[in-house]
C-alpha cells in the first residue's frame, strides 16, 4: 500500500468522523448514549462507503508446499500380452498407485504408451503401434518446469518412430524402466524387414528385397519362400550360422494383372524355436496399368520447383518432368497435367497452344510473375498489377468441396511471397485457402480451383511453397501429410471427371499395423457441404460373407469412421446417405500383420542405457519393489516450499459491503424503534 492511499485512508477517517459527529452531535443537540452509538454506527458505514471508493490495494502472500510428480508411463500395446507379462503390469500398477507412502511424497500421474501418449484410462494391451518417442516429446512439454521422474513400464520395443534413446535425453528427468521381460536367448529365425513398392506397372516385373536374421549357436538349413493365392513364386534356400547370421534376399516378381495383389514371404522355422510369428510378413502391391504424367514448366531456378517434384512423386503412380515452355509444346499430348510456374512472356506460344487444347493445368505465381502478360492469356481472372511484394499466410476454407482435403495446420506455415493486388475472376471459382495478411484475415483466394469448358484448373498466389513442405515436417516429423495434400490437389486437376456429391477418401489396401480410416464428404443440390446428413458404411467381408454396417462421424469439414477392428481380409463396401438415394461403392484389402508380435525378448540393453543416460535405474519386472524404496530414499525429491504474492483490490472483499449493509440497516432499526423517524 502506498503511502498516498495510506493519506487518503486517514482522510476518509477524518470525514466520515466529522459527518457522524455533525449529524448527531451538532444538528441533535445533547450528548445521549443513544446519540453515540447512532453517530458510530454512521461512522462505520460513511467510512466504508469511502474505503470502496478509494479501493486500496493489498498484498495476500499464499504459502503452499508443491510435491513432485512422479509420472507412471506404461506400455499398453500387444507386445505385453505376446510375452506374458499384462498380468505383472497389472501387479506392479496397483502396488504403485495404492502405495500410501509414495502417494504422501508424489502426486502419481499415469499414462498409456501406444502409437501416441494417452491418460490411464484402463489397460487392455490393445494398441498395435508403439512409439515411445513420441511419448518422451509430449512429456517433456507437459512436465518441462517440473520435477518428474519417469517410471517407464514397458518391453523396450519401439515399433514407430525415431531413436528413443535419443529424444530421452531432451526429456531432463530422471527415467527408472521396469523391463518387461529376460535376458534369455532362443534360437530364433526371423523375417526381419520387408521392403516392397506399393505400386507396380503391369506387365512389368517389381523388386522385393527381404532380409533374414538368425540368432542362435549352431548350424541351421531353412528356405525363404514367397506364395500368392496359394501357389508358390519363389523359393531360395538359406543357410545361417553363429558367424553368418544374417541374409538380403534380392528378387523380382511379374505383376501379370490390374488391382491390389497380396502374397506372403515366410521364413520356415525349425522345431526349436518359440517364437514363429516373426518367420512370416504378408505384403500386397498394386497393379496399374499407367503413371499420370505431370509436365513442370518454368523459366528459372527456385527451391520450390524441387519441393513440388518430391511432393507429387511420393506416390508412385505419378511422375515429374521438367521441361522449358517451348520444349513442352510439341509433346503436350504426353503429360495428363502442366504446372505452370511463374509464367512470364516466354510461356506466350505455350499458353496458346494449353488454350487450344484446353488442358489441365496449375499456376504458380510469385514475385517474378508478369502479370501484364498473364492478365491477358490467363482468360479467366486477372490480378492488379503494382511494382509491390506482400507475404501472404494460409487460412483452410473449411467448406471447400472440390475434394476431401484436411487441415495442416496452414496458420502455423511460413507467409507466401507474391505481388500485391486483388485478384478478380470471370468464372466460379472455389477456394481452398484464404490469404492472411499479419493477423488480418482476408476474403481473397490464396490457393483457388475452378472449372471452365470441362478444363480444370488452379492457381496459387505465392512463390517458397518449399516452406510450407519443411515447416510440415517440423510439425509433424514426416512429409507425408503435405505430400498428400499436394497429391490429392493433382489427382483433382489431372482428371475430368464430373463432380460428385458423394466423395471417399480410401486406400487400397492397409497395412495391419495401421488404422483403417474411410473419410467422405456429402453436398447438397448446389454443392455445398452437409453436415447434417447421416451416411453410413456397409462393410462386407468377401471371405465368411459377413456383413457390417457402421456409421460416419462428422470431424470438421469431413466425415469420416475407423474399420480398424476388422480383421484382416478382402471387403467391399457401399456408403449410402440416409435422406437420398445416392451411394458409391468400392473395396479393400487388409494385410495381416502384428508388428508387437515380432518380438521374442525386451530390449534390456536400450533401457539399461536409458536409465543410465537420465540419471535413473531400471529394474526388472521381478524386482519392482525395489523402485519403491529407491524412491522414497532419494533426495532429490523432496517436496518444495512456495509462496504466490496476489495484489488483492478491497473492492473484491465482500465483507465490507456486508458491514457497510448491516450498519446501515441497525441504525435505520434502532432509530425507527426509538421513535426518530
Amino acid at each position: 500500500m502506498t503511502t498516498q492511499t495510506l493519506l487518503y485512508i486517514i482522510l476518509a477517517g477524518i470525514v466520515a468522523l466529522l459527518l457522524a459527529l455533525f449529524q448527531y452531535r451538532y444538528k441533535q443537540k445533547g450528548n445521549s448514549k443513544k446519540n453515540a452509538l447512532f453517530a458510530f454506527l454512521r461512522f462505520l458505514s460513511i467510512f466504508g462507503i469511502l474505503l470502496l471508493l478509494i479501493n486500496p490495494k493489498f498484498e495476500q502472500i499464499e504459502v503452499y508446499t508443491e510435491k513432485p510428480n512422479l509420472v507412471l508411463a506404461i506400455d499398453n500395446t500387444t507386445s505385453v500380452k505376446h510375452l506374458n507379462q499384462d498380468r505383472n503390469v497389472l501387479n506392479t500398477l496397483d502396488v504403485i498407485q495404492n502405495n500410501e507412502t509414495l502417494n504422501d511424497k508424489f502426486n502419481i500421474i499415469p499414462f498409456t504408451i501406444g502409437e501416441s501418449l494417452n491418460s490411464l484410462d484402463s489397460l487392455r494391451f490393445n494398441e498395435n503401434q508403439t512409439n515411445i518417442n513420441k511419448a518422451f516429446r509430449e512429456l517433456s512439454q507437459v512436465y518441462k518446469n517440473t520435477i518428474s521422474p519417469t517410471v517407464l513400464i514397458t518391453d523396450g520395443n519401439q515399433t514407430y518412430g525415431n531413436d528413443y534413446e535419443f529424444s530421452a535425453k531432451k526429456y531432463n528427468q530422471p527415467i527408472y524402466p521396469i523391463i518387461l521381460g529376460d535376458t534369455t536367448q532362443f534360437t530364433d529365425l526371423k523375417l526381419q524387414q520387408l521392403n516392397v513398392n506399393k505400386y507396380a506397372y503391369l506387365k512389368n516385373r517389381f523388386p522385393v528385397e527381404a532380409i533374414l536374421v538368425y540368432r542362435g549357436n549352431t548350424k541351421v538349413n531353412t528356405r525363404f519362400t514367397v506364395s500368392s493365392g496359394g501357389k508358390t513364386v519363389y523359393s531360395e534356400p538359406i543357410s545361417f550360422t553363429e558367424e553368418s547370421n544374417s541374409k538380403v534376399v534380392n528378387f523380382t516378381l511379374p505383376a501379370n494383372r490390374v488391382g491390389v495383389q497380396g502374397y506372403n514371404a515366410t521364413l520356415l522355422p525349425i522345431d526349436t524355436e518359440k517364437n514363429k510369428i516373426n518367420n512370416s510378413k504378408n505384403f500386397a502391391v498394386e497393379v496399374i496399368d499407367q503413371k499420370t504424367k505431370v509436365a513442370l514448366v518454368s523459366a528459372l531456378l527456385h527451391p520450390d520447383l524441387g519441393a513440388i517434384k518430391k511432393s507429387i512423386e511420393s506416390n508412385e503412380q505419378r511422375e515429374v518432368v521438367f521441361v522449358k515452355p517451348n520444349e513442352l509444346i510439341s509433346k503436350l499430348n504426353d503429360f495428363q497435367l502442366v504446372v505452370l510456374y511463374q509464367p512470364n512472356n516466354s510461356f506466350k506460344q505455350l499458353y496458346e497452344v494449353l488454350n487450344t487444347e484446353n488442358k489441365n493445368r496449375i499456376v504458380i505465381s510469385g514475385t517474378k510473375t508478369e502479370w501484364n502478360f498473364l492478365n491477358v492469356e490467363a482468360k479467366s481472372y486477372t490480378q492488379d498489377v503494382t511494382s509491390q511484394t506482400e507475404d501472404y499466410q494460409a487460412i483452410l476454407n473449411s467448406n471447400y468441396g472440390s475434394f476431401i482435403v484436411e487441415d495442416l495446420d496452414f496458420e502455423s506455415f511460413p507467409p507466401l511471397a507474391s505481388s500485391f493486388g486483388a485478384p478478380s475472376f470471370k468464372v466460379p471459382t472455389e477456394v481452398l485457402l484464404y490469404k492472411k495478411v499479419n493477423s488480418f484475415e482476408t476474403e481473397e483466394p490464396l490457393l483457388v480451383t475452378f472449372e471452365t469448358n470441362s478444363r480444370r484448373e488452379a492457381i496459387l498466389f505465392g512463390e517458397n511453397i518449399w516452406k510450407w513442405r519443411a515447416q510440415s515436417y517440423v510439425n509433424t516429423q514426416s512429409f507425408n501429410n503435405f505430400d498428400n495434400f499436394i497429391g490429392k490437389l493433382v489427382q483433382y486437376l489431372a482428371s475430368n471427371k464430373r463432380k460428385n456429391r458423394l466423395n471417399i477418401d480410401y486406400e487400397s489396401f492397409y497395412q495391419g499395423n495401421t488404422n483403417v480410416i474411410v473419410k467422405a464428404q456429402f453436398f447438397n443440390k448446389n454443392y455445398e457441404f452437409d453436415a447434417k446428413e447421416n451416411l453410413n458404411i456397409t462393410v462386407k467381408d468377401k471371405k465368411t460373407e459377413k456383413t457390417t454396417t457402421v456409421p460416419f462421424i462428422l470431424k470438421n469439414s469431413n466425415y469420416e469412421v475407423d474399420l480398424s477392428n476388422l480383421p484382416a481380409s478382402e471387403y467391399t463396401f457401399t456408403v449410402k446417405a440416409a435422406s437420398e438415394a445416392i451411394s458409391k461403392s468400392g473395396q479393400f484389402q487388409i494385410i495381416e500383420y502384428n508388428v508387437e508380435q515380432q518380438f521374442l525378448n525386451a530390449n534390456v540393453t536400450k533401457l539399461q542405457q536409458l536409465a543410465t543416460n537420465s540419471n535413473g535405474n531400471s529394474y526388472f519386472i521381478a524386482e519392482y519393489n525395489s523402485i519403491i524404496d529407491d524412491l522414497l530414499k532419494d533426495e532429490r525429491y523432496l517436496p518444495i516450499q512456495k509462496s504466490s504474492k496476489n495484489i488483492v483490490p478491497l473492492i473484491d472483499w465482500k465483507y465490507l459491503l456486508f458491514l457497510i449493509v448491516l450498519t446501515l440497516a441497525i441504525e435505520w432499526f434502532l432509530r425507527k424503534y426509538n421513535g426518530l423517524i
